[in-house]
């Protein structure tokens, strides 16, 4: 007879913890199936994808004993849910012994009932190697797209430096000494952060048609100026249209914007070229990058020229195609306000978008600086989309830097 898979996370965002709960949530178990019943059942085959990701960095502080609470928000629905975890900056091994997930209540309270430990190769502990990083075993059970999970870490001793990521745009938490990560009650966390920690990747099982866009950039694809807990990222919004989608044509959202971050030299995080196999090629079922990076890199006299960035891009678009994936360029937003700005630096982005818009060599083209630009002066956000620095985008400027996205060009394949 063939049983009912036990959900992860129900619509009524409780987790089955027995055989009573999984009959209260979807009935009684129905007879033995009809042949047929059974043929579409094995007829449907799952994948891979990344639900939620942000690149890994270097992060400041350390921890000793303590639990950390991060707050994760889902694309894509799934099921048999997957946590990396990265140590690929700490500077010694560190030992997680206990991680569990949940589905957040309120701050950094978890719903009752969800909270359920992640193993690791069938142990409650993992140790990881500074420099490396380790997948979870399936969490059996399904995921809802569009949903706040609760990832918490205790760590064993004392953790030396810590990975991460910067720019959460989200509220995490941190515990005084002591392993909390199976609390449902969220007292113990007694420290905000808007930091995460060492959990850099979601991935969850999906129909075979469903794949991974990957989102690549600096502070702008990381959201920063977006309202905090909001979810209010350009790559969130675009989440949030494609889940509108039939689910043929759905996909996991990873957010890899490191705030800061350039193409031709380390600035804030490694640079994208380095980071590009990390960060992107290696994940799961990657079929689209959109690829938005070359502002710091400009405002900060890096780049002397066009074809610096050019030269580099090219690079990327051909390691890319090495690897089947797709890529897509997005146009750089206006600048001028800002405080690295100037005229012979406005020059080289309007020489890098033409060049992004004329040459052909993305398999899409995502003019962002067409959207965000005021009319009356291009070389200027429009005010409505300006969070105030004059770099970087509003909500209403996010929203519509996801809106300008047609969702077709996502479907690429090489």
């Amino acid at each position: 007879m063939n049983q009912p898979r036990m959900p992860l996370v129900t619509t009524g965002l409780a987790i089955a913890t027995g055989l009573a709960t999984v009959a209260a949530l979807v009935g009684p178990v129905a007879a033995e199936p009809s042949s047929d019943a059974s043929t579409r059942a094995t007829s449907v085959t799952t994948d891979q994808v990344v639900t939620w990701g942000a690149s890994a960095d270097r992060v400041g502080g350390s921890f000793a004993d303590q639990t950390v609470r991060n707050i994760i928000h889902t694309s894509v629905g799934g099921s048999d849910l997957r946590i990396s975890l990265s140590n690929v900056f700490g500077d010694r091994i560190v030992t997680f012994d206990s991680v569990y997930v949940g589905v957040q209540s309120e701050g950094a309270g978890v719903v009752p009932g969800t909270n359920r430990q992640v193993t690791f190769a069938g142990s409650e502990t993992v140790t990881v190697p500074n420099g490396a990083e380790v997948l979870s075993d399936p969490l059996p059970g399904d995921v809802p797209g569009d949903t706040n999970l609760t990832v918490s870490i205790h760590v064993r001793g004392a953790s030396g430096s810590l990975t991460g990521h910067n720019l959460a745009m989200q509220t995490n938490y941190i515990s005084g000494p002591g392993d909390h990560a199976a609390d449902t009650d969220g007292t113990a966390f007694t420290q905000q952060a808007t930091r995460w920690y060492w959990v850099d990747a979601l991935v969850v099982d999906t129909r075979q048609q469903v794949d991974t866009v990957a989102t690549l950039g600096d502070s702008i694809t990381d959201g920063y100026g977006s309202t905090r807990d909001a979810n209010h990222r350009w790559p969130d919004y675009l989440a949030r249209r494609i889940a509108e989608q039939p689910p043929a044509h759905q996909f996991g959202i990873m957010n890899e914007g490191i705030s800061g971050n350039r193409v031709l030299t380390d600035g804030a995080g490694v640079n994208v070229q380095a980071r590009f196999d990390r960060d992107v090629l290696s994940q799961p079922d990657v079929r689209t990058v959109i690829l938005m990076e070359g502002i710091n890199d400009i405002g900060g006299g890096v780049a002397t020229s066009a074809d610096q960035l050019i030269s580099a891009y090219r690079i990327l678009i051909a390691r890319a195609h090495t690897n089947h994936t797709c890529i897509l360029g997005a146009t750089l937003t206006p600048f001028e306000g800002a405080g690295y700005y100037s005229p012979a630096k406005e020059v080289i982005r309007e020489e890098v978008n033409t060049w992004i818009r004329t040459s052909g060599e993305f398999d899409g083209i995502i003019d962002f600086d067409q959207v965000t630009r005021d009319p009356a002066n291009p070389k200027r956000f429009l005010p409505a989309y300006d969070v105030g620095d004059h770099l970087h985008p509003s909500d209403a400027g996010y929203q519509a830097m996801a809106n300008a996205i047609d969702l077709r060009q996502l479907e690429c394949n090489r």
